[in-house]
Order: structure tokens, then sequence, then C-alpha cells
């Protein structure tokens, strides 16, 4: 005759199904293999598994399970404390979308843009060129919100007071003789378009043109610090961050001038993965639109920016800024 002993790990559960189909008696033995106090803890722990489970999840607008988090980057174009400030845009949107949203922060420009291609972000905002790659890359993608200021954006350029340059409406053909520093590789106001302009005025190539080759500091905010302290001589930089920081007390205009500036041009905008649709649902694309928009009354949300309002945009607004990339070859996949 069997002997019964205690069950090996994981037979449990084998036995209690045994004892349902058999009226609670060994099907083999007919003899009881659990008391009904066990019986009653597996199944009210089975139930209530299935309460919480179903009850903490939330969920989809269709219904269709638990929703997923929309995360959502931005290029790193300003020091990290300012970056940060896009957690309060994640809050905000997170009450207007009904779900969850992640600010997610990116080493550099080209990161946010291979985020956003391989589909780790499905929301960005993107400078003129990030946003023309991020599209470019990924078929179906629409800059869809922008801030007021961006469809006529222009950049800086900013030489410390001891260069020799002083403030003008023509372009300084000096500056190729100076010590001078870019932004970022992948900007549009601290590299693309200064290099468009500066090609198109000096009749040169930009190699050429700065006898003393190309040098590029980590962003906006960098290169203000740079030129302040000497390091360059001169530097090109996003005209808001330039302004933000000489009220802010950042960077001494008597130190720091500002010695001629760009023609306009497109710049920054909110571009949305099409794989939102698929996700959230169809109209969501333009749910968000609104949502970004709507920051036009959350002056405190604008100042991340800054900006004084989110209006629409869509991708024909930038292909200015495409034709020019791709001439200068960074659009290459």
């Amino acid at each position: 005759m069997p002997r019964f002993g205690r069950s090996r790990p994981g037979r449990d559960h084998n036995q209690l199904a045994a004892v349902f189909r058999s009226g609670g008696r060994s099907p083999v033995t007919s003899a009881p293999v659990m008391n009904r106090k066990r019986i009653f803890l597996y199944t009210l722990a089975a139930s209530l598994g299935l309460l919480f489970g179903q009850g903490c999840e939330k969920k989809t607008e269709s219904g269709g399970g638990p929703a997923k988090t929309l995360k959502f980057s931005a290029i790193p174009d300003q020091d990290k404390k300012n970056l940060e400030k896009f957690n309060a845009i994640a809050g905000y949107l997170t009450k207007e979308l009904g779900i969850p949203v992640e600010y997610v922060a990116s080493s550099d420009y080209a990161a946010s843009v291979s985020a956003f291609r391989n589909g780790d972000i499905h929301l960005a905002w993107f400078g003129g060129l990030t946003g023309v790659q991020a599209r470019e890359f990924v078929p179906g993608a629409k800059a869809i919100a922008q801030g007021d200021t961006d469809p006529a954006f222009i950049a800086y350029v900013i030489a410390h007071r001891d260069a020799g340059l002083q403030p003008s409406e023509q372009f300084p053909q000096q500056l190729g003789e100076l010590n001078f520093t870019f932004g970022e590789p992948q900007s549009t106001s601290g590299r693309l378009m200064p290099q468009h302009f500066f090609e198109k005025a000096a009749g040169l190539p930009i190699d050429q043109f700065f006898k003393n080759g190309l040098n590029f500091s980590k962003g906006h905010d960098a290169t203000c610090d740079l030129v302040q302290a000497g390091s360059f001589q001169a530097g090109v930089v996003n005209y808001s961050v330039y302004d933000k920081r000489v009220t802010e007390g950042k960077t001494d205009p008597n130190i720091v001038q500002v010695i001629w500036k760009t023609p306009p041009f497109a710049d920054y905008n909110w571009t949305a993965h099409p794989d939102l649709e698929k996700t959230y649902g169809a109209g969501f694309t333009d749910k968000l639109q609104q949502a970004l928009i709507g920051m036009t009354a959350q002056p405190a949300l604008l100042g991340v920016f800054p900006r004084k309002a989110m209006i629409t945009a869509k991708n024909e607004d930038y292909e200015g800024i495409k034709a020019i990339a791709a001439r200068l070859g960074f659009l290459k996949q």
C-alpha cells in the first residue's frame, strides 16, 4: 500500500486538483489527502489574487489591459538642472491624457534620435535638425507642436570682450581667425544653421573658414561659460538660452557680447511617433497635440523651454532645415 508522507515542493497544486475531481478523496486510495482548512486557504488565496490583480491594474481607454507608459525625451541642450524640469511636463501630460507619462533623459542629441528611432520613446522635444532626422528615420512621425518663437528662431554669435570684435549687422569675417566653438554637433542653432550662414557669408567650407579647427561644447550653457571664462574667444548659441542666462545673472553681457545675429530659421518642435495610434488608439496623437498646446495656459510649465505659448506644427514647417541638413550630410542613415 502506498505510503503518504510530506508532499514534495510543487505537488500540492496537483493533489488539490485531484481532490476536487474526486469530491475531496484521493482517486487512488479514497483516503483524505488534505483537510478542509488547507483547501479553504488555497481557494481563498487564489480568489484574492484574482481580485487584487484585477482591481490594481489601470486600464486603457479601450479597456484592453493596463495602460502602457508613454515615454518622452528632450535634447540635452541645457544643463542637467534645467532638463530635470521636464518631470513637471510628464506630470501635466499624465493628468491631461489619463495615462502614465514618464520623462527619460538623453545623454546627447544623437541618443535622443536613436531612442525615438528604436521605439524606446514615442514623443520628443527636438531641435529643428534632430526633429528632421527623427522623422526621416521613422516614416509616419509627425511634428505636432512648437513654441511661439520657433517658426522664426535665431542664434547669437557671442565673443569675449577681449576678442576685438564689435556688435554689427554685417557678418564678422575675422571670426574665422579666432579660437571659436560651436555647441553640440547635432544642434540646429548651435551648429547646423550657423554653419550654413557662415559658409554662405564667407564663401568657404566651414573647415576652411576656421583656421584653428572646429570645436564643439556640450551645449548652449557650456558655450556661454567657456566664452566667459576665456577658454574660447567666440562661439554661437541659442538666443533664448543666452537671454535667459543674462536675466538670471549667469552670463555677464559686459564680458560676453552678442556681436552678430543669424537670419531666422525654424527650430524646436514636439515630434510624435506613429506607434502612438497603435498603442493608445486612433485619434490619440490629436489628443496629445491639444494637451501640448494647452500648456499655453501654464506659464510655469512654459518656463521650462522657455516659451510664452505652444502652437501647432507640421512637418512642412521644417522643409528648409531638411534641405540644408541633406546638403551638409546630416541625414545619413
